[in-house]
């Protein structure tokens, strides 16, 4: 038998569903007689089938099984209802790009409906997909602000928008907020990083340490461990301070992944369990890397672990939402058809 759908699946690509209008009944007695025997694309894998074109008209997912998947055409030797019109939504979302299984969750979850498990999206190009059960993972997201918004959190949106791999990921922010940080700690005057934080603290003096002011004042400097080091060098001693250190912050979190960034790290991702750290300077690449490690639809070879090992045991990321990414792996590179 065909077996249900695992949570959070989607059609990878959505070349694999069908969507048809039809007057058969969708219940599994009418529909599986009905499309045994009939000719289908041979990478369909779902069919939605639907009892008119209206918004409010009842939808069913089907999947299906070929005869052989060398021939255009292929005729049906298995078909399962996997949900009926009383588990199937259908949602009209013009916006949604119905390749990317993080913009399928959202418009799925923004039309939650109990019972439901089929949310089917009618999309961006008029185009059609589904997902099942969705759940996204969930992400913590541990950087400095301001500037806003948070570059590292930004980049992982990007990332999330166009990697059609990956399986749906909802990216919360956990806030280094600097402002924060000095309303805990007054002082007089502040030293921070740099000017890229734009930031005023109160009505404290705030002096930035990348335009190495010529005289060393009385500050708090409000920085990582890399500040430290350059104030050192350029000072010749160490000032009192408060750590900022989205890394040292994240490992003290709430559990579940983390993504998270380090300047004593120059380039490349770090793994540890359930975290990925990329550099202060990232690039998307190094963004992506991380969170299809995070998420089980890629391992972290090459990656090195905190002590700067390449050990597999430290450098693999934990394997999260198994049966999502191996859905999110499956993959077929030949043209669509919305036929039967």
């Amino acid at each position: 038998m065909i077996p249900l759908p695992a949570p959070n699946t989607i059609t990878r690509p959505y070349r694999g569903l069908s969507l048809q209008e039809t007057d058969v009944a969708l219940t599994e007695a009418d529909l599986v007689p009905a499309l045994l025997g009939r000719e289908v694309y041979r990478r369909t894998d779902y069919l939605v089938l639907r009892n008119g074109t209206d918004p409010t008209a009842d939808t069913a997912l089907v999947a299906v099984r070929k005869q052989s998947l060398e021939p255009l055409f292929s005729p049906v030797v298995e078909a399962r209802l996997l949900a009926g019109p009383e588990r199937t939504v259908w949602v009209e979302a013009p916006g949604t790009d119905v390749g990317n299984a993080s913009a399928l969750a959202r418009a799925a979850l923004a039309h939650a409906r109990p019972g439901a498990l089929a949310y089917v999206v009618f999309g961006r190009y008029e185009h059609v997909n589904f997902i099942w059960a969705p759940a996204p993972i969930r992400v913590r997201v541990t950087e400095v602000v301001p500037p806003e918004p948070p570059k590292l959190l930004a980049m992982a949106e990007q990332v999330v928008a166009f990697d059609e791999d990956l399986p749906p990921i909802e990216l919360v922010l956990d806030a280094v907020d600097l402002r924060t940080l000095a309303d805990d700690n007054p002082a007089d005057r502040y030293l921070l990083p740099c000017r890229g934080s734009g930031v005023e603290l109160g009505d404290g003096i705030v002096d930035f340490l990348d335009t190495r002011p010529a005289a060393r004042e009385d500050w708090l400097l409000i920085g990582c461990e890399r500040s430290l080091q350059f104030h050192r060098h350029f000072y010749g001693d160490e000032p009192e301070r408060v750590d900022i250190c989205p890394r040292k912050r994240a490992t003290a979190g709430d559990g579940g992944l983390a993504l998270t960034k380090c300047c004593l790290l120059e380039r490349g991702v770090e793994f540890e369990p359930d975290r990925a750290v990329v550099p202060w300077g990232t690039s998307l690449d190094e963004v992506r890397t991380a969170l299809r490690c995070l998420t089980g639809v890629a391992e972290a070879s090459g990656a090195h672990a905190p002590d700067g090992s390449s050990d597999a045991s430290v450098a693999t990321a934990t394997q999260r939402s198994e049966d999502a990414s191996r859905s999110a792996r499956r993959r077929t590179d030949l043209p669509t058809s919305r036929s039967l």
